[in-house]
């Protein structure tokens, strides 16, 4: 049950933040967030007040309420896991409703896969819908730093680059087409003016959405 509860302030907070980036200053009323979170007025105040009583928020009864400092890196953290997570539903073959599927994906992603999910999908700055991402919290990015080179979407890959193919991110049966073409993992693959090339000397030609979901790992 506290798992659940928590999913809600996570939510509360999210949707908070949503509000920071329309207008950072303006103070969040209770109806507007209960509208937005599809709520009664009465429940968002009563979660209002008990985010209060926790330091997250900054609550003027009859006004309205804002983040603070904490509120705000938690928010800002939160949105960031849900538009990540909108990134690799897009890249996949998945056909059901992402925004949905995001809202229950972003609670299940702790620090470990956001650092993953950053590397997988080349520290994408927009989601889909050309919204920003937030940046991530310094210690994350540090993370993300440090560990930039182990995996990259072969997108990244720049001219004179080498590296193995490690992962294709895509339908089985897409697979199978690549892998028809000597597309395989563990193959290795350089880049030169012209595109891609593969261990034997064949050439492949991959946009760059294509090129995403294939992960190599620099040698």
């Amino acid at each position: 049950m506290g798992g659940h509860f928590k999913e809600f302030e996570d939510e509360y907070l999210e949707t908070m933040y949503e509000f920071y980036e329309r207008d950072a200053e303006a103070l969040v009323r209770t109806g507007d967030l209960s509208d937005a979170l599809k709520v009664s007025p009465a429940s968002a105040t009563e979660m209002i007040q008990r985010l209060a009583s926790k330091g997250l928020v900054e609550y003027t009864p009859y006004k309205g309420a804002r983040l603070t400092e904490i509120g705000l890196v938690h928010g800002k953290k939160m949105k960031r896991k849900h538009r990540l997570a909108e990134v690799l539903l897009d890249i996949l073959p998945f056909d059901g409703d992402a925004h949905a599927t995001a809202c229950r994906l972003e609670h299940a992603i702790d620090d470990d896969l956001e650092v993953a999910l950053s590397l997988l999908l080349g520290r994408p700055d927009v989601d889909p819908s050309g919204r920003e991402i937030p940046s991530p919290t310094d210690d994350i990015l540090a993370r993300i730093e440090a560990n930039h080179r182990l995996i990259r979407p072969l997108s990244s890959m720049q001219i004179g680059e080498e590296g193995t193919l490690q992962t294709m991110v895509m339908a089985p049966s897409q697979k199978v087409t690549m892998e028809s073409v000597g597309l395989r993992i563990g193959v290795t693959i350089t880049k030169d003016e012209n595109g891609f090339v593969l261990e034997d000397g064949s050439r492949l030609e991959l946009d760059a959405d294509f090129a995403a979901q294939l992960l190599f790992r620099p040698v």
